[in-house]
């Protein structure tokens, strides 16, 4: 079996197993310009030419204009024209954060990357119901989502995680994440393979953290026991924290 079958046989087993797409669906694809989305956009649009279900795609990246971390929107648009699909683009920035150490607790605005990230999906939110989308695609793979699971153990005392599909209480739309069954491994593989061209990671936000830390943990235990991912993967399903309806 080729990279390419696996992640495709990985994709359409989580697409009927946790049921993350409908026949009607309009979903909104969060596409950062990083492997795992480019793989995620590529392989919906190779499952929405299938037709059932009938789904259409909107593809939508979010430019930062105050966090140095370059993409090129010229390859991204020309990769979702070979897709048919619309790419939306989108310029926004988040509020400056102050450095000063003297600031009361309860002053202090969050992290970068917290309203960094924040901003982003606030983004993604709007377009999505400006383009009558009820779903949000995320390029999050199993990797992501086990490692989140440790991190939430290890940091904030619960066990929870990313979940593969999640139903918004305060709007109508839907998250999923459609690359939940495939290994990281796999999509380097056919990053690799189709090649994807690569970001510019400049962003001086970025150093090392916790969940870097915790990856180091997960390929160690996986060293220890070569099942350890499905055994925590079982364990997230049994305790029903892969699905949020």
């Amino acid at each position: 079996m080729t990279t390419e079958e696996k992640i495709w046989k990985s994709l359409n087993k989580a697409l009927a197993k946790y049921q993350l797409i409908q026949n009607g669906d309009n979903i909104l694809v969060a596409l950062s310009g990083g492997k795992d989305s480019l793989c995620m956009l590529q392989m919906l649009a190779q499952r929405a030419r299938i037709h059932v279900p009938q789904f259409t795609l909107h593809a939508a990246h979010i430019r930062i204009s105050n966090v140095s971390y370059q993409t090129d929107t010229t390859y991204l648009q020309e990769f979702c024209n070979k897709l048919q699909v619309p790419l939306h683009i989108i310029n926004t920035s988040i509020p400056p954060v102050p450095n000063d150490k003297a600031l009361p607790l309860h002053n202090k605005q969050k992290p970068t990357c917290f309203l960094c990230s924040w901003q982003r999906r606030k983004q993604l939110f709007n377009l999505a119901q400006q383009l009558n989308c009820n779903k949000i695609a995320l390029g999050h793979q199993q990797d992501d989502i086990i490692i989140t699971s440790l991190l939430n153990i290890t940091f904030q005392g619960h066990f929870s995680t990313m979940p593969a599909i999640l139903r918004m209480r305060k709007m109508p739309i839907t998250i999923i994440r459609p690359l939940c069954l495939c290994q990281e491994q796999d999509i380097q593989q056919f990053a690799i393979q189709q090649n994807y061209q690569k970001q510019i990671k400049n962003c001086p936000y970025e150093h090392t953290t916790n969940r870097q830390l915790i990856k180091q943990v997960f390929n160690h235990l996986q060293q220890l026991n070569p099942q350890a991912r499905y055994s925590i993967w079982n364990a997230l399903e049994t305790e029903q924290k892969l699905t949020e309806y």
